[in-house]
């Protein structure tokens, strides 16, 4: 089976969660994952021991217009060697988790009458759900409300499953306190503006620091890879850890005691699925604003805690931060209400739906 998810982490991780299950499920399949060869993949991929294949896909530029004038030529090369994928391969099934590498491949597959699925992680579907949930078998949606935004085929087989992540192990809390260094009980906080990292974030967060910040607690802080070398003066570990990259993920929610994160789906459901409060900002520039969405749905729940980007400064983000860790049951009944959200089995859920696509 084909799994075409990446380009960001928010695609990539979906992939690599319903390829594990997979595995756990019906360990006689194999998943190969296809991903797109200058997106995060390209780099996490040769070190997680699984087949994987890249494509020369680019993502659609929305502001600098001018560089989509390449695609026909792209657009060529990339069905030439999607096709050629698929003839090596022959895969039984292609499942989609969204992304620039994804779209020709499930398009593609399902040309060619081989079962296809996606999986959409958004509050707003991104163009490539819209435009192929009418020719797929099955549409796995995120979160519900994801529904009211496309049209399926007629035989298309929709499903309110959850984002696949991989599941909590609250066990490994222990372990990942000791990767850490964490040796006393203060209250940790986690800083991530996803794989590429948050330019906006990044900077309160420096500022937050050098007004002298973060005294009381322990920072673990992802600055994404373009922009790390920027922030490792920061890097005094145990009090604060400045990583490009955090794999996997769930050593930072494991140790966490409050979040704060841009507003991707994905993150939500690991947020949920974990029981952790956060602080959200949302990227203002997202497609459709689906970020600021996302993060209206989960806060009129209570679910979590909203900071528009243009509200940003390194003193709203540190008095944040300190509110919620000195009001503890505020910070916990945010956890409660994303824990009643959460859906830590939606990878079994799904991976039991696209076996039923296996003919």
């Amino acid at each position: 089976m084909l799994i075409a998810g990446g380009g960001t982490g928010g695609h990539l991780m979906p992939a690599l969660a319903l390829a594990d299950e997979l595995h756990r499920q019906a360990p006689h399949i194999e998943a190969v994952i296809v991903g797109a060869d200058r997106g995060i993949e390209a780099s996490l991929l040769p070190a997680r021991g699984r087949r994987f294949a890249l494509l020369p896909a680019e993502p659609l530029y929305r502001r600098q217009w001018w560089r989509n004038l390449r695609w026909p030529v792209l657009a060529w090369r990339l069905l030439r060697r999607t096709g050629e994928l698929l003839d090596r391969e022959s895969p039984a099934a292609v499942v989609g988790t969204g992304g620039y590498a994804s779209a020709p491949v499930v398009w593609l597959a399902a040309r060619r009458g081989i079962p296809t699925a996606v999986q959409e992680q958004n509050a707003v579907p991104g163009l490539a759900t819209r435009l192929l949930s009418r020719r797929v078998d099955q549409v796995y949606l995120g979160v519900p409300e994801a529904r009211a935004h496309i049209r399926v085929g007629r035989t298309t087989r929709i499903f309110d499953t959850g984002n696949p992540i991989t599941p909590p192990d609250h066990g490994r809390r222990e372990r990942a306190r000791a990767r850490f260094g964490l040796q006393d009980q203060r209250p940790v906080v986690l800083v991530t503006g996803g794989s590429q990292g948050a330019v906006a974030i990044n900077e309160a967060v420096a500022g937050w620091l050098d007004g002298g910040g973060g005294n009381g607690l322990s920072l673990v802080w992802t600055t994404g890879r373009g922009s790390y070398p920027h922030y490792a003066r920061f890097h005094h570990p145990p009090d604060v850890h400045v990583l490009d990259f955090l794999d996997p993920m769930a050593d930072g929610y494991a140790v966490a005691d409050l979040v704060v994160g841009r507003g991707g789906m994905m993150t939500f459901a690991e947020l949920c699925a974990w029981g952790l409060a956060s602080i959200l900002i949302p990227l203002p520039s997202s497609a459709a604003d689906h970020q600021v969405r996302n993060a209206r749905a989960m806060d009129r729940i209570g679910a979590t805690r909203i900071l528009l980007q243009e509200e940003l400064t390194r003193e709203r983000l540190g008095g944040e931060i300190q509110r919620l860790l000195m009001n503890r049951e505020e910070r916990e009944g945010i956890a409660r209400r994303a824990a009643a959200r959460g859906k830590p089995e939606a990878s079994r859920e799904i991976v039991s739906h696209i076996l039923t696509l296996f003919r």
